[in-house]
């Protein structure tokens, strides 16, 4: 997000997973997976390459060096799980406020069961298999590896080159891929983002600006005290107290037209305000 932008978006969610399956994974063609079916072509050419030179320890390298993958896959295989929300009480909204180092805001509007799995409670990874398996799969792993390093330091030239060049563009797909967007790599499609949009837009050019546009949202400064937001000082503590009142008395929030979210950002010069309450304090303390 740019610096002093506020962006508002509201995040729902559509359907849930089927039994035992995670509300968010892996997406089935993600470029991640499509490591997976290079890998396996590349594989599949080196394992021509060794039938055609009749060469048999290339083709048990390929094997070897290409099963490998595979072998260690299934022992890091896990799952996301999501924290998930036991209680059936009535809650309110649970809205989530972000602010970034640049002075900019994302504000969640969502339920407490979205707030949980996304933002209060770390998401913890289930693994398929046990830690003792783990470090049995970790062995035999280790001796395939080796085995097939020696195998494929008595194959012929051809085929010890065919494994260089697999494995250059393996790693330089690999490097590609982790500059990709995260998100091209996760199946959200159980989730609604929403980005909401309002009068005056999300850009700003100073600091007031996008807190008061932030507070005017979320029709509330109580984030803003116990998350230290705004600088510690008197002048800013009674600036904050008259933008409280301002969202009170000014018809702030939300409304609904035709299925369509608008948001009402009284008109207020929160400028002139801070110069003031700052004044106010400067000249109280100098008497």
């Amino acid at each position: 997000m740019a610096a002093y932008s506020v962006r508002c978006q509201r995040i729902t969610k559509e359907k849930k997973s089927k039994e035992g399956m995670p509300d968010v994974q892996a997406t089935p063609l993600g470029p991640v997976n499509m490591l997976s079916v290079l890998g396996f072509i590349l594989s599949a050419a080196l394992l021509g390459l060794a039938i055609g030179r009749n060469d048999g320890f290339g083709l048990v390298a390929v094997l070897a060096l290409s099963s490998l993958s595979t072998f260690i896959g299934i022992g890091n295989r896990w799952k996301l799980q999501l924290k998930k929300r036991l209680s059936t009480r009535k809650v309110p909204p649970s809205d989530v406020v972000i602010n970034y180092p640049n002075g900019a805001f994302l504000i969640i509007k969502c339920t407490e069961e979205v707030a949980r799995e996304f933002y209060w409670h770390p998401e913890e990874c289930i693994y398929t298999v046990s830690p003792r398996m783990y470090r049995i799969i970790s062995l035999f792993g280790t001796l395939i590896l080796m085995f097939g390093v020696i195998c494929l330091g008595n194959a012929t030239i051809d085929l010890q080159l065919g494994f260089a060049a697999s494995y250059i563009i393996l790693n330089a797909a690999y490097w590609v891929v982790a500059a990709l967007p995260a998100r091209w790599n996760w199946d959200l499609s159980h989730y609604s983002i929403k980005t909401i949009d309002y009068d005056g837009g999300e850009e700003n050019t100073q600091f007031t600006a996008a807190l008061w546009k932030a507070i005017a949202i979320t029709q509330s400064v109580h984030w803003v005290k116990i998350g230290s937001i705004a600088p510690i000082s008197k002048g800013w503590d009674e600036w904050i107290r008259e933008a409280e009142e301002m969202v009170k008395n000014g018809k702030a929030g939300w409304h609904q037209h035709n299925s369509q979210e608008d948001i009402l950002i009284p008109e207020w010069d929160y400028n002139e305000a801070l110069t003031r309450c700052l004044e106010k304090v400067t000249d109280a303390d100098q008497v």
